[in-house]
């Protein structure tokens, strides 16, 4: 059994898979994932344990996204890893989006492309392109959005566009072949077969060494009201 982590955006999730079926999870969406996280894992742990279930591997979202949510995903998943002597799988938060997309709509033709957005700020978004079958055609990269934007592609097939970057790009990316889908989020408990293929191929995180993928660098801001009271 799997414990997996999602903290990658304002939506806090964690799921208890085996391979694809999901035994228990859990999801919010008040961004509080300091307070909320540790209490879902406690729960699910909780119930591996009136299962008689073990836990073999921590699976964690490990970005693009929220630099905050990112860390606060890892620090848990590295503890429990430690804790319980499981390795640690790090998933790519745009292929678990994708996979939550799929899991919902499983009526996408084949031949569409999947094009998962992350919000970056502005009009730029984190983006990848999948197929279907959740295979990579592009590497990950934080994109500025314009009116020629994908437009090589959108000419000769369709484009899924979802997840919480999507939504300001519906006015800009206006192809025939452009289909935007609202309401889908990284789930946890969408993140088990990705990790379980993982666990076949030895593809283990260190645990002591491995970071969030966070694609950009973080770059604090101080509000206009600290701003007034530096005298800056």
């Amino acid at each position: 059994m799997t414990l997996n982590i999602e903290t990658s955006t304002n939506i806090c999730s964690a799921a208890l898979t085996e391979g694809s079926q999901v035994i228990a999870s859990c999801l919010t969406a008040d961004g509080n994932h300091a307070h909320d996280l540790p209490l879902f894992v406690q729960s699910l742990l909780q119930t591996a344990k009136d299962n008689n279930k073990t836990i073999n591997a921590v699976a964690v979202s490990q970005g693009p996204g929220s630099y905050t949510g990112l860390r606060i995903g890892v620090a848990t998943a590295k503890g429990i890893c430690f804790g319980l002597g499981v390795p640690l799988l790090a998933v790519d938060t745009l292929q678990l989006l994708s996979a939550s997309l799929l899991a919902q709509h499983p009526q996408l033709p084949d031949s569409a492309l999947l094009c998962p957005m992350l919000d970056a700020r502005r009009i730029e978004v984190y983006t990848a392109l999948y197929t279907t079958r959740l295979q990579a055609v592009t590497a990950v990269e934080a994109k500025i959005i314009n009116s020629e934007s994908f437009l090589d592609i959108l000419s000769e097939k369709q484009l899924v566009f979802f997840g919480n970057g999507a939504s300001k790009c519906k006015d800009i990316i206006t192809h025939d072949n452009a289909l935007f889908i609202d309401n889908i989020v990284p789930d946890a408990k969408y993140m088990g077969l990705l990790a379980e293929q993982k666990l076949q191929a030895g593809d283990l995180a260190d645990i002591a060494y491995f970071a969030p993928f966070y694609l950009k660098e973080f770059h604090a801001t101080v509000s206009h009201k600290a701003q007034d009271v530096l005298g800056i």
